[in-house]
């Protein structure tokens, strides 16, 4: 039979690692310090990890990361997750290309929806995203993906300034 892996860090005792479990509010910390203290109590491995719901691996797993690094060893890692698809260089780009706004001969829309910088995405940086990832993008360059009405290329702003000083309804405010 194989030896366990003795808990080499004498730092705390049972009492005093339940003392600390107490104080604690991350569960998972709470069961692997309860855990490391019935060890230390003389429980088998096997008691232990079940009274305190993991399995003998799981607890041998954190009496090597308890012996390396003390308690603060017991702490849940976040994962880095996926990188962006994007770097840092590109999402600047990205930023300055919605506030310049499309080119309607070059583009062929007069507003940025998410589909259409999906293409423009796709098209400069050879990098294919969903529609809702854009969304996030926009999200992570604190912009919204409401956009103000689109105005249509062709208007007239003079001939509307002066129908609305001309009009009957928009004197009278109607």
């Amino acid at each position: 039979m194989v030896r366990p892996i003795e808990v080499s860090r004498k730092d705390h005792s049972p009492a005093a690692l339940r003392e600390i479990a107490r104080s604690t509010d991350d569960s998972g910390v709470v069961r692997r310090l309860q855990a490391i203290a019935a060890v230390l109590e003389g429980h088998s491995r096997g008691e232990a990890a079940h009274l305190n719901g993991m399995e003998r691996q799981t607890l041998r797993d954190w009496v090597h990361r308890d012996n390396e690094h003390g308690v603060a060893g017991l702490t849940s890692r976040q994962s880095p997750g996926r990188p962006s698809a994007l770097t840092e260089a590109q999402m600047e780009e990205l930023r300055q290309l919605v506030l310049a706004g499309p080119d309607l001969e070059r583009h062929g829309v007069v507003r940025w929806r998410c589909a259409d910088l999906r293409k423009e995405i796709a098209a400069r940086w050879s990098i294919t995203v969903h529609e809702n990832t854009v969304g996030r993008f926009l999200h992570r360059l604190e912009m919204t993906r409401l956009q103000p009405r689109p105005q249509h290329p062709k208007t007239d702003t003079a001939a509307q300034e002066d129908f609305k000083k001309t009009s009957l309804a928009w004197s009278l405010k109607l």
